[in-house]
């Protein structure tokens, strides 16, 4: 009687724009693994679906879960369920030492509400127990008096410059656990001590992974003082790059150049110049000069040569970042910006400081692009036009195919939903 475990969405409350449009929010990447990897590692189980987000039904990328119709939760009560928070980031090692097995398999026995820091963030429901609340109210911010609590080590995350601020602390982590255990066949772990390429320098101690296949062009130096780097599998690193942990490149990625430190990319992205503490989710470039610093891009995302971005303020006070809602204080003194899937910027975009643009975006001109764009705008100035539905698309598809990826029927009708929940909408909100 295998359990079935699901990823639930936040409701559509806008607080995980710009991404949360195009993607469920456990799709994004925070240190060296996607939130729903870092979950499904936890409770040693593939996850079944995503729910909570039906206009999300048709998302696909490599490894994903379905976006499943919430009625998915009740079906076939018969076999134990774990339901999670797509923000829930656990610590320890995984949710079977919270847990026994017989206490998830236990027929009739209570539900569990697993809670971080009194709130909570999921639930095990043996056989035959009924969800204890309406999919829309199973998180609150404390559990039920008739259910048992089980607090569980870990955060829940609030708003996508926590995935930014955080991701140094975390890949050091993440990087640290995968040097000490054994590689996976055809991966390679270089301690301080073992040689590398030839006219590849490399300063500090922290080790070196590389997956199979992995280029290293004689010039790159790679600074290990503060931390490991790991490099997937077909990732190349070309002449002229200081690559400083911890960072995590995805595989297939290409390093072309600059100093890039702290960072987190891929799969296949393409990415030079001056890059410092950022994300960026697959198949994005950023192959030209400029700086790129504490942002985060979604995937498809493609900046122009010379897009450079600011990350601090003149008067260097805290960073108040562009919502849907309006400006929000981050309560940081470091934020750049955050794209959301398929944007595009021309050559010489400026984007300032703690800028969120949203999905589908296609950004020109000689202004300054800041505050909240909202998704799909053409040109990026306040109450300017939007992209044109059919083509956004027509991009989208000769984009992904140059990387002999398909766009799907499935994923078609996730972006026509999301061009026609922004634009028909009337989203214009800053």
């Amino acid at each position: 009687m295998s359990t079935r475990f699901f990823l639930v969405e936040a409701y559509a409350t806008q607080r995980w724009e710009p991404f949360e449009l195009t993607r469920p929010v456990g799709e994004l990447l925070f240190g060296a693994h996607l939130l729903r990897e870092r979950l499904e590692g936890w409770v040693s189980r593939t996850c079944t679906g995503y729910l909570g987000r039906p206009e999300l039904e048709g998302f696909h990328e490599p490894g994903s879960p379905p976006v499943l119709a919430n009625s998915a939760a009740t079906e076939d009560p018969s076999r134990p369920r774990i339901l999670l928070s797509s923000l829930l980031v656990p610590e320890g090692d995984s949710l079977t030492a919270e847990l026994s097995e017989g206490e998830v398999r236990e027929a009739g026995g209570p539900a569990i509400a697993l809670t971080v820091n009194g709130e909570v963030a999921g639930w095990v429901l043996p056989p035959n127990v009924p969800l204890p609340l309406p999919l829309r109210e199973l998180f609150p911010e404390s559990p039920p008096s008739d259910v048992r609590a089980h607090p569980v080590p870990g955060r829940l995350l609030r708003r996508p410059w926590e995935l930014v601020s955080e991701n140094p602390a975390r890949l050091a982590t993440d990087l640290a656990g995968l040097a000490s255990d054994e590689p996976p066949p055809g991966w390679r772990r270089f301690e301080a001590t073992d040689p590398l390429p030839s006219g590849v320098e490399r300063v500090g101690t922290h080790p070196l992974l590389m997956g199979p296949g992995v280029t290293l062009d004689p010039g790159v130096v790679l600074e290990l003082s503060e931390g490991p780097v790991c490099l997937g599998e077909g990732v190349r690193v070309r002449s002229f790059t200081l690559l400083e942990g911890p960072s995590f490149v995805g595989s297939g990625s290409t390093l072309l150049g600059g100093l890039i430190s702290r960072v987190s990319f891929g799969p296949v992205c393409r990415v030079r110049g001056e890059v410092a503490d950022s994300v960026i989710l697959g198949y994005s470039n950023k192959a030209h000069d400029g700086h790129l610093g504490h942002a985060y891009l979604g995937r498809w995302v493609n900046l122009g040569a010379m897009t450079t971005n600011s990350d601090l303020k003149n008067n260097y006070g805290l960073v108040r970042v562009g919502t849907p809602q309006g400006p929000e204080d981050s309560g940081l003194k470091k934020v750049g910006c955050f794209l959301g899937d398929h944007v595009k910027t021309a050559i010489g975009t400026l984007v300032g400081t703690g800028t969120s643009v949203g999905a589908g975006s296609n950004l020109f001109g000689s202004d300054t692009v800041s505050g909240w764009v909202p998704p799909f705008s053409w040109g990026g100035a306040p109450g300017g036009a939007r992209y044109d539905g059919d083509r956004f698309l027509e991009t989208a598809r000769l984009v992904m195919g140059r990387r002999g990826v398909e766009l799907t029927s499935g994923m078609e009708g996730v972006l026509a939903r999301a061009w026609k929940e922004a634009v028909d909408g009337g989203d214009d909100r800053r």
